[in-house]
């Protein structure tokens, strides 16, 4: 899956303000001393690196969801250039702020992965590209980004995938043992990301966000099956979840719950043992933010009408007011205000 790209539509009306920090380089655009491409670059960059949770999609039959993989992939709540819903996205509350250029790497059923593993088959038909690929992504943009959220792993609490019987009856030391792996692997990616970072020479912040709060999004998806019971023309493809997550089953749950707590602590724990690691360098700013992790999605109305698994539109805004909530730390480090 190719990124998406955004760049507010009217920059340049807002850049030839007198007071805007660009001012002076559209003074120079104006002069055709540097190029639109290269007054662009001079905007503050926003990266999005995610999965199905900060992408506005769902699913229901395979060809379906191929075409919406396709077509409709700029309605979500990092990023919504669709004028036709009401989504308020993080690109455009920060937008209200500067200025700027948002890129979406994220892809549908995206994971945590070895990037020596081959890309399942379903990934490459759908361009899904992992963590890995879209730190590739990253890296090889011609214009490196100042901001960059992290939200993924959602696909990788799974645990009853591939789960031997007697782990699925006892599952304590198989959750502990894909949490800690689930951290090696990711902090080994963001090490060589965050190097590639300082060797750029410029400020860049990093927010890894924690997994969503799955106690109460299963509360939510509850009473979705409450209405589905009641009336089997709601949510027609609610059951096609399980296609493609075998723990959402409702036995599983509870250590789909688990497991995403424990994940998180790693990924708070991990944030933390970087940032000692780099702590000499006053170009990097790493955090960790749990607002996605204490969000409450308890709530029907949250989950799409059709699969009653990925986001609606009002849960697509509710994740963008928390996840913009807490940026202001590297808004300020960055001096975008």
């Amino acid at each position: 899956m190719k990124s998406i790209t955004v760049v507010t539509k009217d920059f340049l009306e807002r850049v030839n303000q007198p007071g805007s920090r660009y001012h002076a380089a559209y003074l120079d655009y104006r002069r055709r001393q540097i190029s639109r491409s290269e007054l662009i670059d001079r905007l503050p960059h926003i990266a999005m690196i995610g999965d199905s949770v900060s992408r506005g999609l769902h699913v229901s039959t395979p060809w379906e969801t191929l075409w919406r993989v396709r077509m409709r992939r700029k309605s979500n709540w990092f990023l919504n250039a669709d004028s036709t819903n009401d989504i308020q996205s993080v690109a455009k509350r920060l937008e209200e702020l500067s200025p700027l250029v948002a890129v979406h790497h994220g892809g549908i059923g995206a994971m945590v992965d070895d990037p020596n593993y081959r890309l399942w088959l379903s990934r490459r038909i759908l361009g899904t590209q992992n963590f890995s690929g879209q730190i590739k992504q990253v890296i090889r943009a011609r214009r490196f980004p100042d901001l960059i959220l992290i939200s993924i792993g959602h696909n990788n609490v799974d645990w009853a995938w591939q789960s031997p019987a007697d782990e699925l009856a006892s599952p304590d030391a198989r959750l502990g043992r894909l949490s800690q792996s689930f951290r090696r692997t990711f902090q080994h990616q963001l090490r060589s990301l965050v190097e590639h970072a300082l060797s750029r020479q410029q400020r860049t912040a990093f927010v890894v966000f924690g997994l969503i709060s799955f106690g109460t999004y299963f509360e939510g998806r509850a009473e979705v099956e409450q209405r589905r019971a009641a009336d089997p023309t709601l949510y027609p493809h609610l059951e096609t979840t399980y296609k493609y997550l075998v723990s959402f089953r409702p036995d599983y749950r509870e250590n789909v719950i688990r497991l995403a707590k424990m994940v998180n602590e790693e990924l708070r724990l991990m944030v933390d043992e970087l940032n000692r690691e780099f702590a000499s360098n006053e170009n990097l700013q790493l955090r960790y933010s749990d607002a996605l992790a204490t969000t409450d999605l308890s709530r029907a109305e949250l989950l799409h009408e059709i699969d009653g698994w990925h986001a609606s539109s009002e849960g697509h805004n509710l994740l963008a007011e928390a996840a913009f909530g807490d940026l202001g730390p590297s808004l300020e480090f960055l001096g975008i205000n």
